[in-house]
C-alpha cells in the first residue's frame, strides 16, 4: 500500500495518464517531435528567470541542509546553465528520428522477411538525484524517442523542476 500525499501523488492515475499519452505520441511525426523540441527550447528560454529564481529557494534550502558543495553545484541552474538546457533540446531535435529505424533485415530460408526496427517503449519512469538539467534532458529524449515519461527528480530541486516542467509543459502546449 502506498501513502499519497501532495507530494507524492498516487502512482496509478500516473501511469494511466502516461500510457494514454504514449500512444499520440508514439505515431508523431518526426516533424512534429522536432517542433515540440523547438518550442520547449523557446519556452525554457521565455522561462530562464523564474526557473532561477526557483532554483535560487532550492539551493538556498540545501544549504541550510548542510548539502555538501559538490552536491550545490548539481543543484544549481544558473542563466548558462538553463541556456545549455534549451540548447540540448534543440539538439535533441536535430537528430535523427530512431521511431522506426530498421537496424537489421534478412529474408528466412522459407521466405520470410524479418527485420528488427525501432519502436518507443511507450512509457518511461525515470528516477533521478537532485539535478534539475536531467529534468529537460529526460522529456527531451523521451518525446524524440516517441515515448511518455514520467519523471521524479531529487526532492531537494522539487521548486526547480515544476518551474522547468511548466515551461516545457508550455512549449509542448504550442505544437
Amino acid at each position: 500500500m502506498t501513502h499519497a500525499t501532495a507530494a507524492h501523488p498516487p502512482m496509478r492515475p500516473l501511469g494511466e495518464a502516461a500510457r494514454a499519452a504514449s500512444r499520440p505520441l508514439a505515431a508523431a511525426s518526426t516533424e512534429e517531435k522536432d517542433a515540440a523540441l523547438r518550442a520547449m527550447a523557446a519556452s525554457v528560454r521565455t522561462h530562464a528567470v523564474r526557473i532561477c529564481e526557483q532554483n535560487a529557494q532550492d539551493v538556498a534550502e540545501a544549504k541550510q541542509d548542510g548539502r555538501a558543495e559538490a552536491f550545490l553545484d548539481r543543484l544549481l541552474l544558473t542563466p548558462a546553465r538553463v541556456e545549455a538546457m534549451a540548447s540540448v533540446l534543440e539538439s535533441v531535435a536535430a537528430l535523427p528520428d530512431p521511431v522506426g529505424e530498421v537496424t537489421e533485415h534478412w529474408e528466412r530460408p522459407n521466405g520470410l522477411h524479418v527485420r528488427r526496427e525501432r519502436l518507443p517503449l511507450g512509457v518511461v519512469l525515470m528516477i533521478y538525484e537532485s539535478r534539475p538539467n536531467v529534468t529537460s534532458d529526460a522529456a527531451g529524449l523521451c518525446l524524440k524517442s516517441g515515448n511518455a515519461v514520467i519523471l521524479r527528480g531529487g526532492r531537494e530541486s522539487l521548486r526547480s523542476n515544476r518551474a522547468i516542467l511548466e515551461a516545457l509543459r508550455e512549449g509542448l502546449s504550442q505544437t
